[in-house]
């Protein structure tokens, strides 16, 4: 009999935890990494786009793949006109600073969230485009694990962190007092 042990491919019901980079095809930078694992239980929570998800059926820890997105497909064409400009002394100084995002309000009372993309000594420009518009990527994924999820994971749709009970750290007797600033 063979000692080798079978592994699980992702399919439904499986929790799988992944690494992933997303690279801009045309200029081969990082656009955004994930150093973290991150979790989910395929079929039940998309966390990735469905592109991704589906290229990810069948796969194996240890498996990496490049899936390539068109994110003109995924988030639409970039629209200039969410792309707003103003004197720097119309904008709150908290919101100076490159990358800090804006949640907005409309008449309607939808919102929509822009990104501090450029500040200087005059102006601030805020972009309402998903920072993906108008690019090719390519999503490269390492996955890690792949084991059946628990019942509690596939009623959440992803990993569950146990926190440390704290008597077995300090003892069942021990008073516990919370931590001040």
């Amino acid at each position: 009999m063979n000692d080798i042990a079978m592994e699980d491919p992702i399919s439904d019901g499986k929790l799988v935890e992944l690494k992933y980079k997303v690279i801009d095809v045309k200029t081969k930078s990082v656009l955004t990494e994930v150093e973290f694992p991150i979790g989910y239980v395929h079929g039940v929570n998309e966390i990735l786009a469905p592109q991704v998800t589906s290229e990810l059926e069948g796969k194996l820890p240890g498996d990496v793949i490049e899936v390539p997105i068109d994110c003109n497909k995924v988030f639409g064409q970039r629209d200039e006109s969410l792309v707003i400009t103003d004197d720097i002394r119309n904008v709150p100084e908290e919101y100076h600073e490159v990358g800090t995002s804006i949640l907005m309000e409309n008449d309607q009372g939808g919102t929509k969230t822009f990104i501090v993309t450029r500040v200087d000594d005059k102006s601030v420009t805020i972009d309402g485009n998903n920072p993906l518009c108008g690019r090719e990527v390519i999503f490269r994924l390492n996955i890690l694990t792949v084991r059946d999820a628990t019942e509690e994971e596939l009623e959440l749709g992803g990993p569950v962190s146990t926190q440390p009970d704290i008597s077995e750290i300090v003892g069942t007797n021990q008073p516990i007092k919370p931590i001040s600033d």
